[in-house]
């Protein structure tokens, strides 16, 4: 008498990535659009050839886009992955945070006071979406749609990007006094006025009582 054993068959390659939706690899390209700003930032760093700065602005307003289309087509197609809501939450720590912090650094804040700003801006931005992943449940309503974000949503950094990008047209780049807005001599430590913008920035994500209606 033989006995039939029902193995469990092995994992097929790449199954995670047959598991992932349309809306999902839009995410990723989100994602892929941060990544690829924070690498043409390192290369304007390395090479001094402004047209790596202007690749970087441009790839930022692509990830906005892509950012946008991944909950609309979840919702238009009816599918989305239980990976969606985190691989959406990295990808934004990395287009709309990790990303405008490098291009700051790029463009000349790179005192300690200024990466200390910087820093401080990349954490308020994880903290941001960790709450809102926490929190989005209670915040929604009887449809399962977030009326409202608590704080401003992390996206909104690319309007740091914008002024930015008026900097470096106006030539008002590289650090020192040339910057746009300056330097401050604080003692044995410099700080660039220009990135308080991301000191308010971080501090308005974060906040509590700031409410911002969802579009």
């Amino acid at each position: 008498m033989t006995t039939e054993l029902h193995e469990k068959p092995p994992p097929r390659h790449f199954s995670m990535i047959r598991t992932f939706v349309l809306a999902d690899f839009v995410t990723l390209g989100n994602g892929f659009a941060g990544a690829g700003t924070i690498l043409s930032a390192m290369q304007y760093l390395a090479t001094q050839q402004e047209r790596w700065l202007w690749l970087a602005f441009a790839l930022m307003p692509l990830a906005l886009v892509l950012d946008f289309a991944d909950g609309r087509i979840a919702r238009w197609r009816f599918k989305s992955s239980p990976l969606g809501a985190d691989l959406d939450s990295l990808a934004d720590v990395i287009s709309f945070g990790m990303a405008p912090a490098a291009l700051a650094f790029a463009v000349g804040m790179r005192g300690a006071l200024d990466v200390a700003v910087l820093l401080y801006f990349v954490a308020c931005g994880i903290s941001r979406l960790a709450r809102f992943n926490v929190t989005a449940a209670q915040l929604s309503d009887g449809t399962g749609k977030v009326k409202y974000f608590e704080g401003t949503p992390i996206p909104s950094s690319l309007l740091l990007v914008a002024v930015l990008a008026v900097a470096t047209w106006q030539g008002r780049i590289g650090g020192g006094e040339q910057m746009l807005g300056g330097v401050w001599d604080l003692g044995p430590m410099s700080l660039h006025p220009l990135v308080l913008i991301y000191l308010l920035s971080g501090s308005a994500m974060i906040s509590k009582t700031l409410r911002i209606p969802k579009i």
